[in-house]
């Protein structure tokens, strides 16, 4: 009996190979990153005035309905984080939880790029389904991230001005 597989069976097997890959080399090259590395990223992590401070995202976006469905790879590997819940509000874990969400935006900003390279390749149909799937799959974490941020920050400075 003789196999074939179609050629774009094949391309769909090399497309979810190289999204697997990519995100896991990504999530392990960004998880080793000193939290330092995000302090010169402003113009990537840093807020917009339509943000303004989390209200955009809350309002316009609803993202309270919805952010509590996203999946948290943060503490996958060694080291890592849990986004999903706050477990204390000391400044000092408040801090970390902000370099953690500026690490995951950094993530999946690199993901929404790279999975745009089997677009390069392949039937018509799997470069928009490349396209769909980055946007789908990055989007909504990165808005969590964006919103979460400004909102930790506000915290930490209302802690702060309390001790002083």
């Amino acid at each position: 009996m003789e196999i074939r597989v179609s050629i774009e069976v094949a391309y769909l097997g090399i497309d979810v190979a190289w999204w697997l890959s990519t995100s896991y080399a990504v999530g392990r090259a960004c998880r080793r990153l000193r939290p330092e590395s995000f302090v010169h990223l402003t113009w990537l992590l840093g807020e917009r005035k339509f943000e303004s401070s989390g209200r955009f995202y809350e309002v316009g976006l609803r993202i309270k309905r919805w952010k509590r469905y996203l999946p948290e790879a943060g503490d996958l590997f060694k080291g890592g984080f849990d986004k999903s819940k706050l477990l204390s509000t000391d400044i000092e874990d408040l801090e970390k939880f902000v370099v953690e969400t500026k690490r995951a935006e950094v993530v999946h900003w690199f993901l929404l790029v790279l999975a745009l390279v089997p677009v390069l390749f392949g039937p018509w149909f799997l470069r928009v389904a490349a396209i769909v799937y980055s946007v789908v799959a990055n989007l909504p974490c990165l808005l969590a991230q964006r919103y979460n941020r400004p909102r930790l920050l506000r915290v930490i400075a209302l802690k702060r001005s309390r001790f002083r």
